[in-house]
């Protein structure tokens, strides 16, 4: 199976930090990076896809982040 999460975070170095936990975990990038102007919070938001092929099936309960 072929495992998608799309992360976000506010336009910090969190977010590279985040992106970077996960390609550290074997997740590979799907696609560029998006940017957006959040008006609820008054922020910049990144945002980056990633997917990873596991050895599991499909649920709803599965935790993508510890894929």
């Amino acid at each position: 199976m072929i495992a998608y999460r799309f992360l976000t975070e506010d336009d910090t170095s969190a977010f590279c930090h985040k992106v970077t936990e996960a390609l550290a975990k074997g997740w590979q990038l799907h696609g560029g990076p998006t940017y957006a102007y959040d008006a609820a919070s008054g922020k910049m938001r990144c945002g980056q896809a990633v997917t990873k092929e596991v050895e599991a099936d499909y649920s709803p309960e599965l935790k993508l982040g510890a894929l």
